[in-house]
């Protein structure tokens, strides 16, 4: 029906046939000017009364958002546009079709609207018709497209993994699936194919990669989903470098294809307790400083009891210094309430005026040499703010690693401009979950501890190092993974020490241990959430922005009101009671 995309008509095309939608349309005198788009781009079209009435008077019915057929002559416009591929030239209209008419619509089909995002979201299908909109949803295509292509001349097959799993209940929670035929049972949608593409490798395929969708009935924030997508990813015969080196080129390759960015690798490495210590999170943003400040040696035999008793409870007392900013009472009074929700009780300051006298609320509390050793530790100067917190190490990280992004963020510190990444290695293989009493897995199961720290699992579990690696972006997480254990034994030392019986083991993992009887290829890989790396590509301030039918804060989807009731026909099959 066309001969050319909207986007794509160029001075060297002499009569086009297009489709697109009405985007604008306008009267002047004998011409009416009508802006006309599709996924390409806008090109605009002449309609002119002494050319053909017929014609003429037909595009005076045109409104916002019908669709047309449109052919003509293309000409060069009397009036370019530079802004766009098309602005210098226009198509003089010689025939109109009107292929379907449309109704008002609730809300401007253009770039940037200011509407309210749940009417966006109600009425999707229109805001994916705006171009902004659009050029996310191609650059995520461009993302995947390129991924296959890099990963197929690297030797990866890709390998579809069920949707429809056993429930190994280790991490998030599971979405469920009743079955009819096994009445009383279900299946869960798998949170990631991590088993199976083990599994893969125990059947000698080498390498896997798949753009598979996953699940987590979990929480939601800006950056996640109920329903996700991951580049998934398993090599075997490979070592944390190998597979390092493998996705930094990935990365390379796709930001200069797809954004025209050059990224210098290889990417910095730092081992997670750095991270923590430098910068307060294991996801840390580098495109800027301000970098936590341990004080603890200097206070710790303050008589200021906020400070010493955290100490003497084995936490610490850490501070960040906002270079050049002698903060107000008022923003001080905000960022201790922003902390607090970090669980920190409290923001301790120091503000060094300009003529270098101090302005605080704990300095009265404190000795003169306390004092000149927190000014000494920090590097201080005239005009410069210290925020200190004590408390517990993981709540003095927490609420510093979060306020250091805020204070960054209330001083445009942040370059938006700039692609800072690197890699965290060494995590902790284990955390200690308080409410069951017992250790979870830092990143799952299945991941390897560090040689030299496999004797750890039976005298300090809390100590072993993970083969683990995370690759950050900007501050934001958007992949990771480790080398796996591949080793019955160890794997079996794991889940002893994760709290499984052998019969638990058995009933959750009982396959993999099986598996693991008959040669097993030492192995490792990771996974990037294509979602939130398509959404730091796009510059985009929510996760949604570059999904075409996201669901909201509450799971739900707003279009189609999904979840919904079902009846109790259905129910009954499933045997199932409400």
């Amino acid at each position: 029906m066309r001969t050319h995309m909207c986007g794509n008509v160029t001075i060297n095309d002499k009569q086009v046939t297009l489709n697109g939608w009405v985007a604008k349309n306008r009267r002047l005198g004998g011409l009416i000017f009508v802006q006309l788009r599709d996924k390409t781009g806008i090109v605009q079209v002449v309609f002119d009364d002494d050319s053909d009435k017929a014609i003429f008077e037909l595009a005076e019915t045109l409104r916002s958002e019908y669709v047309i057929e449109v052919s003509g002559m293309i000409r060069e416009r009397s009036n370019p546009n530079p802004d766009i591929p098309t602005g210098y030239v226009e198509v003089f209209a010689t025939g109109l079709k009107i292929l379907s008419t449309s109704e008002t619509p609730p809300f401007y089909i253009e770039e940037n609207v200011d509407t309210n995002e749940e009417l966006r979201l109600k009425y999707r299908y229109l805001d994916l018709r705006r171009p902004d909109m659009q050029q996310k949803i191609i650059l995520r295509h461009k993302i995947a497209k390129l991924a296959r292509d890099y990963f197929d001349k690297n030797g990866f097959l890709e390998i579809e993994t069920p949707m429809l799993i056993k429930s190994t209940p280790e991490g998030a929670r599971d979405y469920i699936v009743p079955s009819r035929v096994h009445e009383g049972k279900f299946y869960a949608l798998p949170q990631s194919p991590q088993l199976y593409k083990q599994l893969l490798m125990v059947s000698g395929f080498d390498r896997y990669m798949q753009i598979v969708k996953c699940f987590r009935d979990e929480d939601l924030r800006a950056d996640r989903q109920p329903e996700f997508t991951q580049i998934d990813l398993e090599m075997s015969f490979v070592d944390q470098d190998m597979v390092i080196a493998l996705n930094e080129e990935f990365l390379r390759q796709l930001f200069a294809d797809v954004l025209n960015v050059e990224v210098q690798t290889p990417f910095l490495r730092l081992p997670y307790n750095e991270a923590m210590e430098r910068f307060g999170s294991d996801k840390p943003d580098m495109r800027f400083e301000m970098e936590l400040v341990d004080l603890t040696d200097v206070l710790k035999t303050s008589e200021f009891k906020v400070f010493s008793g955290a100490i003497e409870g084995g936490g610490s007392v850490r501070a960040i210094v906002a270079k050049g900013q002698p903060m107000g009472r008022k923003l001080l009074d905000e960022l201790t309430e922003y902390v607090k929700t970090y669980r920190a009780k409290g923001l301790a300051w120091i503000v060094v005026e300009e003529n270098g006298e101090l302005r605080s609320q704990i300095t009265k509390f404190l000795s003169e040499e306390e004092v000149s050793g927190i000014i000494g530790e920090t590097n201080a100067q005239p005009g410069d703010s210290i925020l200190i917190v004590a408390d517990k190490n993981d709540v003095v990280f927490d609420a510093l690693g979060n306020l250091r992004l805020e204070v960054a963020k209330r001083y445009d510190l942040i370059d938006e401009n700039k692609f800072n990444f690197l890699w965290v290695t060494e995590f902790p293989l284990l955390e200690f979950d308080e409410e069951n009493e017992r250790y979870a897995a830092k990143h799952h199961p299945f991941t390897s501890p560090m040689d030299e720290d496999v004797d750890l699992l039976d005298s300090a579990p809390q100590d072993a190092r993970a083969k683990a690696y995370d690759i950050v972006l900007n501050g934001s997480e958007i992949g990771g993974g480790s080398i796996r254990i591949f080793n019955s034994e160890l794997q079996s030392k794991m889940f002893e020490v994760l709290g499984l019986s052998k019969d638990e083991a058995n009933e959750k993992f009982g396959f993999l241990l099986e598996a693991f009887k008959y040669g097993v290829p030492p192995h490792g890989g990771m996974a990037y959430g294509l979602d939130r790396l398509a959404m730091l590509m796009t510059n985009s301030e929510s996760i949604r922005d570059v999904i075409a039918f996201p669901k909201v804060q509450t799971a739900a989807e707003l279009m189609t009101d999904a979840p919904g009731t079902v009846d109790d026909k259905q129910l009954n099959e499933l045997g199932l009671k409400l």
